[in-house]
């Protein structure tokens, strides 16, 4: 497929010189749902050289009408959204190194994953993981590109260490949506939106055109056909805890980790085990099966039903609990059925 980007080079910002550095750069992508799958795709397509993507989730039915990676036959095996994309976008270009990784972007994650990463791509619907990108990102002076969709409206900035203003410093003067896609819906264009956004950005900065990247916080709103774009350099604080004159990149602090969290707005608490685990599924499994819980299982999670209840226990000790928020029977449901 001699002739496979053969488009993209005729584009001149990026010409032969261009397409050649995007084979040799790096992408972490943290989160695989709308604007992961969107983004992963536009950058498998584009051939950049690696993209390793996280993700802490599994397909579900509802993700199918606006996530494009994805089919009926991943919601019927419960697969993990990282692997399902790694299956999808391997088969749109084998020459990309796609890494998957099912797991949650903790601080002590993203230390061990930003090794050799030209690019962090926010694609996660939580503030918690985004502040820890904010700081990794801080920490090892490593672009990253901010993006969020709700309802009809999106956003993205585009944060250079060193240069623009970082999401701490923005928190302050930017009013951030309080609605999520289960609380307040989601359109399939306003995700389509930011995902141009970012990727158009990603590959404006893996091609090194620095004097392209947008410099303003854009945000949209496609049913009210509004668009607004922000200058935002006077927004760069120097008491800034993450990017200011004495950086102390507070949200890397593991103490300051949730150990259960209610997730964007489902009823669905994520409890973190204390220590880092790889559990055995299959004896898990067994175990429950002789009590007499119903498991389904497949070599990344398993699902157990209960009768209010239905938990996903992922390989590393993660559990999802459905059909609550109360984080105090979360962990007690989560706790018994690890024994």
């Amino acid at each position: 497929m001699d002739d496979r980007y053969s488009r993209q080079i005729l584009f001149s910002p990026i010409g032969k010189s261009g397409q050649d550095k995007l084979g040799s750069k790096h992408v972490l992508m943290i989160g695989a749902g709308a604007l992961g799958s969107g983004n992963g795709e536009v950058l498998t397509r584009a051939g950049v050289g690696k993209l390793t993507i996280v993700d802490r989730d599994y397909v579900e039915a509802s993700n199918l009408q606006r996530q494009q990676l994805y089919t009926e036959e991943d919601v019927r095996e419960k697969l993990p959204k990282a692997i399902a994309a790694e299956k999808r976008l391997r088969a749109i270009n084998s020459d990309v190194e796609i890494v998957p990784v099912v797991g949650d972007a903790s601080p002590d994650m993203l230390e061990d994953l930003v090794v050799d990463v030209d690019l962090i791509l926010d694609a996660t619907d939580n503030f918690e993981t985004r502040m820890a990108i904010n700081d990794i990102s801080q920490k090892y002076k490593i672009p990253w590109i901010y993006g969020a969709c709700v309802g009809s409206f999106g956003m993205s900035f585009t944060i250079i260490p060193g240069k623009t203003p970082c999401l701490n410093c923005l928190l302050k003067r930017i009013p951030i949506q309080g609605m999520t896609c289960d609380t307040g819906g989601i359109i399939g264009p306003a995700v389509q939106m930011v995902i141009a956004h970012q990727s158009a950005e990603v590959l404006k900065i893996l091609v090194e055109d620095w004097e392209a990247v947008r410099d303003s916080f854009a945000s949209f709103d496609l049913w009210r056909n509004q668009y607004t774009s922000m200058k935002m350099g006077k927004a760069k604080d120097p008491g800034c805890l993450s990017c200011g004159d004495l950086q102390e990149y507070p949200y890397l602090d593991k103490e300051n980790l949730s150990r259960s969290t209610v997730l964007c707005g489902r009823d669905t608490v994520q409890i973190r085990p204390p220590r880092q685990s790889e559990l055995n599924l299959g004896d898990l499994a067994s175990r429950l099966v002789k009590l007499g819980y119903v498991v389904k299982a497949n070599p990344y999670l398993l699902s157990v039903e209960m009768d209010e209840q239905r938990v996903v226990i992922f390989k590393d000790g993660r559990g999802l609990v459905h059909g609550t928020k109360d984080m105090s029977q979360a962990r007690s449901i989560y706790q018994r059925l690890l024994g």
